[in-house]
């Protein structure tokens, strides 16, 4: 990524000296730094703010007591995980986390959970039908609160930053759905598929 970034800035400063707008060029790049810190110092405070609801709602049990509730919807999602194993808790814990804004807790618990997923993996050099799912739902990252884009409305000066919730809530419930049947149909196929060459 580094070398591609590096790309893009000396190809426009090659165009630029061609062109003859070398000048605009740097100042646009100046301007760009000057907007990013300035965006970056007003993010601070309702980042921290939204951290510090999240973090109460962790601490609370309230995202524990979220996890127990969507657990009984999520468990016929991952059949190939045995009962009596905790990472259907985990997986719960991990979306709930995700649905709040908690990405910084969601991480280290979505890696937990695709370790546990990987003990029960009888074939360790391919992915289970549970992995795959689970990495489809992560992906499509359902959110209730959407924190982080709130902050940056609010770092662009928005009116009404809140305003993005409903919009935000209605995508990711779409694309979480989507990433869900999606997952489904292609575990069908490579079922089908794996049936006719045998």
């Amino acid at each position: 990524m580094n070398y591609i970034f590096f790309g893009l800035v000396a190809i426009s400063i090659l165009v630029s000296f061609f062109n003859g707008t070398t000048e605009n060029v740097m100042n646009a790049m100046l301007d760009g730094c000057n907007i990013a810190i300035k965006t970056v110092i007003s993010l601070i405070g309702i980042m921290a703010f939204w951290l510090g609801i999240m973090r109460i709602a962790e601490k609370s049990g309230f995202v524990s007591m979220l996890s127990k509730l969507i657990t009984p919807f999520i468990t016929p999602l991952f059949k190939d995980i045995p009962k009596d194993n905790s990472v259907s808790g985990d997986i719960a814990m991990s979306l709930s986390a995700n649905a709040l804004g908690l990405t910084n807790a969601a991480t280290p618990i979505g890696i937990r959970v695709m370790k546990k997923l990987q003990d029960i993996n009888k074939e360790k050099d391919s992915a289970t039908d549970s992995m795959c799912m689970f990495l489809a739902m992560n992906t499509a990252g359902f959110q209730i609160v959407p924190a982080t884009v709130i902050a940056v409305l609010v770092g662009y000066g928005a009116k009404n930053p809140a305003e993005i919730i409903l919009p935000t809530l209605i995508v990711t419930t779409l694309a979480f759905i989507s990433a869900i049947l999606i997952a489904l149909v292609l575990k069908k196929l490579w079922n089908l598929r794996g049936m006719i060459n045998d």
